[in-house]
C-alpha cells in the first residue's frame, strides 16, 4: 500500500508541475503585455501555495485550479490573417472549385538567389482533377533525424506537380522556435507551390537532406487528397488557425484534415516524423522496386540531381531520375 501511495502522490505532482510549467510558458510567450512580469508573478504564487497552504489535496487542487483557469483565458486567443507577413507567406492560397476545374490562386513560385533573398511570385493555375495520376512525398531534415517535414506534390498528365507544404506563417522579424511552437505564437499556413520553389528551395538554399518517395496512391485517391487539400486551404483563407508543434503542425494536419473515418490509425512517427518514410514503407504505401529500406532511402536521397537541375524547367523530372515508380 504504501508503493502504491507512494507512486500517487508521485504521479499527482509530476502532473502538477507540468501543468504548471505549461501555463507558466502560455503567460511568458502568449500574454499580451508585461508577460514576463506576470510569468514570474504566476510561478511565485504557486510556490507560494505549496510552501505555505496546508494539506497535500489542497495545495494540488489550487495548483489545478490555476492551471485550467490559464488554460481557458488561452483558448480565447484568436489567430488572424491580418499581420505584417514575411514575404515568402504573405499571400494565402485559395481555389475556384468549377466541376473538374479547380483554379488555384496565390500559388508561390518565388526566384530565389539565397534562403533569404529571393523575389517572391504568386502565380495562378488552373488544373484538371481528372489529369492527376498520383502523389509523391518529400520529406527534408535539417538536423534531427527524428524530425522532418514532409511536403506532398500531386503529378498531372498535362501540366506540372503542385507541392503543398504545411508551414508555420511568420511575422515579419519573427524566427521559429520549438519552444514556442507549443503556444499561440505562429498562425498555420499551407503553403501551394511550385517543386522548383518548395523543394528547389531546400536542397539548393537551405542545403538540407531531402528523400523524395512516389506514394502508391491511385489516381482516384490522389484526387481525393488534393480535394481535402483544397478544401483546407479555402478554410484557412477565411479562417486563420494556430499552429502547434504537436496537435497542428505539418504532419498532423495531413491526418486531422481527412475525415474521421479515413484516418490512418494513430502512429508514434507522425509525431516523430522523422521516421515517417519509414512507417509508410513498412504499411506497403510508397514504391520501393523490391529494396530494404536503407537502400531505398539512399537512393530516394534527391540533393545532387535537385542541384544539378537547379532552375531548369525539367527540374521536377530530373530529380525522379532513378526512384522506383512501383513495386
Amino acid at each position: 500500500m504504501r508503493i502504491i501511495k507512494f507512486t500517487t502522490w508521485t504521479l499527482a505532482w509530476l502532473t502538477a508541475f507540468i501543468c504548471a510549467t505549461w501555463a507558466a510558458g502560455a503567460l511568458y510567450f502568449d500574454f499580451p503585455k508585461a508577460s514576463a512580469f506576470v510569468a514570474i508573478l504566476f510561478v511565485i504564487a504557486l510556490l507560494a501555495i505549496v510552501i505555505f497552504v496546508r494539506g497535500k489535496l489542497l495545495k494540488l487542487a489550487i495548483v489545478f485550479g490555476a492551471f485550467a483557469a490559464v488554460v481557458s483565458w488561452w483558448l480565447t486567443l484568436k489567430p488572424s490573417n491580418d499581420r505584417e507577413w514575411q514575404p515568402d507567406v504573405a499571400q494565402t492560397a485559395w481555389a475556384d472549385i468549377n466541376g473538374d476545374e479547380v483554379t488555384i490562386h496565390n500559388v508561390r513560385n518565388c526566384d530565389y538567389r539565397t534562403q533569404t533573398d529571393f523575389t517572391p511570385h504568386w502565380e495562378t493555375r488552373t488544373v484538371r482533377l481528372l489529369q492527376i495520376t498520383g502523389m509523391d512525398l518529400a520529406i527534408n531534415y535539417w538536423g534531427s533525424p527524428w524530425i522532418a517535414h514532409p511536403i506532398v506534390s500531386f503529378q498531372f498528365s498535362d501540366g506540372l506537380p503542385l507541392c503543398f507544404s504545411i508551414e508555420t506563417r511568420k511575422t515579419i522579424g519573427q524566427q521559429y522556435s520549438t519552444l514556442e511552437g507549443f503556444y499561440r505564437q505562429y498562425a498555420l499556413i499551407y503553403v501551394v507551390a511550385d517543386e522548383r520553389d518548395c523543394i528547389r528551395l531546400r536542397t539548393n538554399y537551405r542545403r538540407e537532406d531531402v528523400y523524395l518517395y512516389h506514394t502508391l496512391a491511385s489516381p482516384a485517391q490522389a484526387r481525393q487528397r488534393f480535394r481535402e487539400y483544397i478544401n483546407t486551404v479555402n478554410v484557412l483563407h477565411e479562417n486563420a488557425r494556430w499552429y502547434n508543434a504537436v496537435t497542428s503542425n505539418c504532419t498532423t494536419s495531413i491526418r486531422a484534415q481527412r475525415a474521421v473515418k479515413l484516418r490512418a490509425p494513430w502512429d508514434w512517427r507522425i509525431v516523430f516524423n522523422g521516421k515517417a518514410d519509414e512507417m509508410l514503407y513498412q504499411d506497403h504505401a510508397i514504391a520501393t522496386g523490391g529494396l530494404p529500406f536503407a537502400e531505398l532511402k539512399q537512393r530516394s536521397l534527391i540533393n545532387d540531381r535537385a542541384r544539378a537541375a537547379n532552375d531548369d524547367q525539367d527540374f521536377s523530372r530530373v530529380i525522379r531520375e532513378g526512384l522506383p515508380q512501383s513495386d
